[in-house]
């Protein structure tokens, strides 16, 4: 009967008709929009519509002062351009933006009218001409009065939707800041943090996931920030401390992005946020949902850039706490959690002599070295690695690396089709050979480390500067008999002898010295 009935209205005078009606009297056109409407919500209705060249009629409408008439209209328009991204285009650029920003003005109070407008605004805010049209009106003190106003959670939903697509905008972010868009953000997670209701926890989310964009920019982030006063970092160690994970993982990723500025790192550490960070870790430690510690590491990581950071996390302890996820199988932890350690011990030589040392940090870290199953993985304990012996630059770390079989995997490194890894790798090298080349010339030798060095010199893909660190670390080895005579044998001289007409003059220079060792009388060397 439905398909019978739109088939008449769409193949009769009917519609075409309706544009008539449209025109004439506020009274008329009012009861023919709401008609439209009702035609609307039927699928195959949309199309006919479109074609009776309704939606230009429709549109100049909006500026009516009655809502009766703009509340139809809205629906009518909304229902025939639902889901239709050219016809959406149009609108937006027949100025019906203003229009609904205007209405929501005007008519704050009118719940039906404002659902109209939210939908409206929901359909059409994916629109990157929207965001632009929106960025130039008062959409951000509107939609932030209305979400002050409203308890209903299907309308707090809606209108957090309208806020997370515009908050992709970077304007609309800061404007959306300036409206106070945190207060009211916090508020709702305040008002909900103790329920457990279904669809409370949908618009905690919502409200959790809107902070976390707003935090993406780095001007919006900055004015959040307000050097530690604003709301957002307020309610940071309440949301850590609450029962909901969804909190948990909101304040650890409000950290992580308040931490992406080294002065606002430095406040944090200052203010107690470190401790609080490795409590929630340990809350997680068992969790098969990885994101909180995942987040609560990114925050660590980014803490920790800043030197004088650095000292102060060693001091409460991080090194060592951060170290019970270790045991975790689940490498998104344990890509980040390397990183982090990575980080803690850059230019600490105290740090990185006692984590050198650590059998049970080195164990694991060896594991995952050989990781066939995670690149990210194995990368970062590959770096990991080599860290710890260009920050120690200790004999007892080399001798612990020695005895956990890390040395292999730091040849590998070297050889790796990443520049930064290589040259990681070969700096290590050159340190360990350069303290304590005695007793590490064996795993060299199990590790065919003169032979892999060779290969990078001779191929023409490898940089100049893995070039020269290569040759750098050539020059120590020459130090020990044995190594000398292996570069002997697999020709080196003839490699450096090319090198020496190297186009980079610093390679060239340096291929000239290591020629000149090898050149030498082995007797002046120790056996």
């Amino acid at each position: 009967m439905e398909h019978r009935t739109s088939t008449l209205l769409a193949d009769g005078e009917i519609l075409p008709a309706f544009s008539r009606l449209l025109h004439s009297t506020p009274v008329c056109a009012a009861k023919a929009a709401q008609v439209l409407a009702e035609i609307a919500k039927n699928e195959e209705m949309k199309t006919p519509c479109i074609n009776a060249g309704l939606i230009p009629i429709l549109v100049p409408l909006l500026d009516s002062t009655d809502p009766e008439m703009l509340l139809h209209v809205g629906r009518a328009i909304g229902r025939i351009c639902y889901d239709n991204n050219d016809l959406q285009e149009q609108l937006v650029a027949a100025g019906v933006i203003t229009s609904l920003v205007r209405i929501l003005s005007n008519y704050p109070e009118n719940e039906a009218l404002v659902r109209v407008n939210l939908l409206a605004l929901s359909n059409l805010a994916d629109l990157d001409s929207a965001k632009e049209a929106l960025s130039k009106t008062k959409v951000a003190e509107q939609l932030v009065h209305q979400l002050r106003q409203v308890n209903h959670h299907e309308k707090v939903e809606i209108i957090l939707e309208v806020l997370q697509t515009l908050a992709e905008n970077d304007a609309l972010k800061l404007q959306l800041v300036e409206a106070g868009i945190q207060e009211a953000v916090t508020e709702i997670l305040l008002r909900l943090q103790d329920s457990s209701k279904p669809e409370d926890m949908c618009s905690l989310k919502a409200a959790s996931d809107l902070i976390v964009s707003l935090l993406l920019g780095d001007e919006s982030m900055q004015q959040l920030f307000a050097e530690g006063r604003g709301v957002i970092y307020q309610s940071v160690g309440t949301w850590l401390a609450s029962k909901h994970t969804q909190l948990h993982l909101t304040g650890a990723l409000a950290i992580a992005n308040f931490a992406r500025n080294d002065s606002n790192c430095v406040r944090m550490v200052q203010m107690g946020v470190v401790l609080q960070l490795l409590d929630l870790l340990e809350q997680h430690v068992e969790s098969e949902d990885v994101s909180v510690q995942h987040a609560a590491l990114s925050a660590l990581r980014n803490l920790a850039i800043p030197v004088a950071n650095k000292i102060q996390m060693l001091e409460e302890g991080v090194g060592k706490r951060i170290q019970m996820l270790l045991r975790s199988e689940m490498p998104p932890v344990q890509f980040k959690l390397l990183g982090t350690l990575r980080m803690l011990i850059d230019g600490q030589a105290e740090a990185a002599e006692e984590m050198g040392q650590d059998p049970k940090l080195l164990n694991r870290l060896v594991q995952w070295c050989g990781s066939k199953d995670h690149a990210g993985v194995c990368g970062e304990a590959n770096r990991l690695l080599a860290s710890l012996l260009r920050h120690s630059r200790s004999p007892e770390v080399v001798k612990a690396i020695q005895e956990a079989e890390g040395v292999k995997h730091l040849v590998s490194m070297a050889t790796s089709e990443h520049a930064i890894m290589q040259n990681e790798a070969l700096i290590a090298l050159a340190i360990a050979s350069a303290i304590s080349l005695e007793n590490i010339k064996e795993a060299f030798k199990e590790a065919q480390l003169v032979p892999n060095i060779h290969k990078l010199l001779q191929a023409e893909s490898t940089g100049p500067e893995v070039k020269y660190n290569v040759i750098g670390l050539l020059c120590t080895l020459l130090n020990s008999a044995e190594l000398r005579q292996e570069a002997e044998e697999d020709r080196m001289k003839v490699t450096l002898e090319a090198l020496c007409g190297h186009s980079n003059g610093n390679v060239a220079k340096q291929a000239l010295m290591a020629l000149q060792i090898l050149n030498e009388e082995p007797g002046l060397f120790e056996p």
